[in-house]
């Protein structure tokens, strides 16, 4: 077994490197203290996420080919939530030394699929790799706004129809199936898991391997979005922060509870104006009104989504 405390870094990276996608838009790649990226509209959008074992993740669930995949997928749909279209990726990444290499080179490999899938010319430019005792990861991604300006928060009216791109509640449903049945024991199981994503691929797929509409928020963008997120952390509590950010409440209509609170899509919610016709994989549900807060079918909702500070017992798996 080959481990990255016994290869090294400089060695493992000669074996990862290979596997990373490149950028586009990467005028200079890995190998020096920095990358160099094209930033053609003399502007560039920026994000940064991390992923812990523990809050974010559980090895026993996750392949290292999902924890790339979704690496990627989370910070591309942050870049296209702006408005932007996705360029480059800076990976950073500690591991136990005992973690043996072709977990980063499967790691690399989803990344790149990602990529490849989700935002064709994204690639990973750079980053760095160290030791810790709980796996951590950490991505900041780049984007072009292509000469447009950015979709902000701020940016919702009254009368403009909510709509979102990308499924609802499936990635919640999907954590519920492994909390419930991906365990043996009281403790996350691998083979339990790996039971679970043959038995209910859909959900399992949402909450592990994302596919969030990158090309939408392009799409969004250019028919004059008003406002715009990407869907982490739950629609209600997402919502609440275009409602609090522009000053007026949200109403949403035909959504279930369980849509309401799961987190972790990656869809992106946007704002339009009445009448323009809603883009790509858009699709209408709600309204936005004079007022604060969110509301269902005008009941008013509070205290839902994911909060890590509050919804993690400091387990790992």
């Amino acid at each position: 077994m080959t481990t990255l405390g016994t290869l090294g870094e400089s060695a493992v990276l000669a074996r990862v490197f290979p596997r990373l996608p490149a950028a586009a838009a990467q005028l200079l790649g890995p190998g020096d203290d920095a990358a160099v990226i094209a930033a053609p509209d003399g502007r560039y959008v920026v994000t940064t996420d991390m992923m812990i074992h523990g809050p974010d993740f559980r090895l026993a669930w996750s392949t290292p080919f999902d924890l790339g995949w979704k690496a990627a997928a989370t910070n591309l749909s942050d870049v296209a939530a702006m408005g932007a279209v996705p360029t480059a990726l800076v990976v950073a990444l500690a591991a136990p030394a005992t973690t043996e290499v072709a977990f980063l080179e499967e790691f690399a490999d989803g990344l790149r699929a990602a990529c490849a899938e989700l935002s064709p010319g994204a690639g990973v430019v750079g980053g760095d790799l160290s030791v810790s005792h709980t796996l951590t990861i950490a991505v900041t991604a780049f984007g072009d706004l292509e000469g447009r300006a950015p979709v902000l928060r701020s940016g919702a009216r009254p009368g403009d129809v909510v709509a979102v791109s990308g499924t609802l509640g499936l990635a919640a449903e999907g954590l519920r199936l492994l909390f419930e049945h991906g365990v043996a024991d009281g403790h996350p199981d691998a083979a339990a898991a790996a039971a679970l994503k043959r038995e209910h691929p859909v959900p399992l797929a949402a909450q592990l391997r994302p596919h969030p509409p990158i090309a939408d928020g392009r799409a969004a963008a250019i028919a004059g979005a008003t406002a715009m997120l990407d869907l982490s952390d739950g629609l209600a509590r997402d919502a609440s922060r275009i409602a609090d950010a522009s000053g007026v409440a949200i109403d949403f209509s035909g959504v279930t509870a369980e849509e309401l609170a799961g987190a972790e899509d990656h869809s992106l919610l946007a704002c339009f104006a009445p009448g323009i016709p809603l883009p790509g994989g858009f699709r209408a549900i709600g309204t936005v009104l004079e007022g604060e807060g969110v509301l269902a079918d005008g009941e008013r909702i509070t205290g839902s989504g994911w909060d890590p500070y509050a919804g993690w017992n400091g387990a790992s798996g």
